[in-house]
């Protein structure tokens, strides 16, 4: 090789093993991304019961896909405690397998732990009901339960067949005392059971809200049951904006009339920090054999509103809501000190007319997030090869100089 030409080749491996390193450096970042996410929880733990048993003719539908980039930010595809930089300890005494904590507002993660971990709901899927409720019932529309309504497996607030209430009625039997028959008589009022598990999965759909998978209206564990803490926290943050909903759970006690000749049914809101935590803002308890005790539950403290999800927790050694009460003082403490968010409810305004959000950029609280923006068409393989293909016509300069030098010499 000639000795010139050999030194053109040697100045020029130097910038091009550093432009190469620069484009692959995405890739070799983005691995341990990828090896975080929680893989393994792709669908919840076995169940301990025959509560999932598919009926005659049906098989269990597969867990559904795990998006590519985690819905809410990178870091939320993240396994264990999800921390701003510096932040404090965990409170002790934490039994969930997964939360998030967020804020009502702008809807940002403030920290999370496990949170799109595949989980069974319970009740807390009676939030996605409710929502779907509120926009396609008004409150005064009278329902009439069925007999298959009122002889639902309990938790039950009572009402009976052949009854005339209103929904507003019933939306506080459904979120203040969770009842099954309540989510019954809603569903039939929304075109029958399946009916209403489709529009409830629409509607996680159109959100965003890519873990859920409703089996029952009620949150009672059926075949293909499915959520995360963030999918039921983008749920409560859309909840939250509707007044109807917000005014509900935040109602301690209320009494169905009586009506029909039946005698007026008193309903107590079972979300034990109502009334005890300091601005409490209301939420939704849950627990069946299989999912375990699942937790939704706001608060506003210093022009703050936070909400905390738990999902799959314990009552020992300390109670759910006392557990709930330490992370949401956790999580206004790192507020309070401006701490720096680990990842964004991907939320835009829900309205009757707006396309599928799936065929949207989601903007979250008014802002573009890293899992709401595009990816980009060309990709890193793209770039790389174009690099390539640069180089390769830089060389062929090179050699045709070094030709038209050498002749000349």
């Amino acid at each position: 090789m000639h000795p010139a030409f050999a030194r053109s080749l040697r100045a020029f491996a130097a910038p091009l093993a550093a432009a190469l390193v620069a484009v692959a450096a995405p890739v070799a970042f983005a691995a341990p991304a990828s090896a975080e996410q929680c893989t393994e929880h792709a669908a919840p733990p076995a169940p301990v019961d025959t509560s999932e048993k598919p009926k005659p003719g049906q098989t269990v539908p597969p867990p559904l896909p795990v998006p590519a980039q985690p819905v809410g930010g990178d870091r939320l595809g993240g396994c264990g405690p999800i921390l701003p930089p510096g932040a404090p300890a965990l409170p002790p005494g934490d039994t969930s397998a997964s939360w998030v904590l967020q804020d009502l507002d702008t809807g940002a993660v403030v920290a999370a732990k496990d949170p799109h971990a595949r989980e069974r709901p319970a009740s807390l899927i009676k939030t996605l009901l409710a929502l779907v409720v509120v926009t396609e019932l008004k409150p005064e529309q009278v329902i009439v339960p069925t007999k298959e309504d009122a002889e639902q497996e309990c938790t039950c607030v009572g009402i009976a067949a052949g009854g005339h209430y209103t929904m507003d009625q019933l939306l506080h039997g459904l979120l203040m005392h969770s009842g099954n028959d309540v989510a019954h008589a809603f569903a039939t009022a929304l075109g029958g059971a399946d009916a209403a598990v489709a529009k409830m999965n629409a509607l996680a759909a159109r959100i965003g809200a890519t873990d859920t998978r409703a089996a029952t209206p009620s949150g009672l564990d059926g075949p293909g049951m499915s959520t995360s803490a963030y999918d039921l926290s983008l749920v409560f943050h859309y909840a939250m904006k509707q007044p109807e909903f917000a005014k509900v759970v935040a109602t301690k006690n209320f009494t169905i009339p009586a009506i029909d000749g039946k005698p007026p049914i008193p309903v107590f809101n079972d979300n034990k920090l109502l009334g005890v935590y300091p601005g409490f803002l209301g939420g939704k308890t849950g627990f069946t054999d299989d999912a375990r005790h699942t937790y939704v539950g706001g608060a506003e403290r210093d022009g703050h509103r936070l909400a905390i999800v738990m999902m799959r927790a314990e009552q020992r050694p300390t109670k759910v809501v006392d557990q709930a009460a330490k992370l949401l003082d956790y999580g206004f403490a790192l507020e309070k000190n401006g701490a720096q968010p680990v990842g964004q409810i991907a939320y835009q305004p829900l309205s009757a007319d707006s396309a599928p959000m799936s065929d949207k950029q989601v903007t979250p609280a008014g802002a573009t997030t890293a899992a709401a923006e595009k990816p980009d068409p060309f990709g890193t393989t793209g770039w790389i090869l174009t690099v390539i293909v640069l180089v390769i016509i830089v060389a062929g300069f090179v050699i045709s100089y070094q030709r038209k030098r050498n002749s000349r010499a």
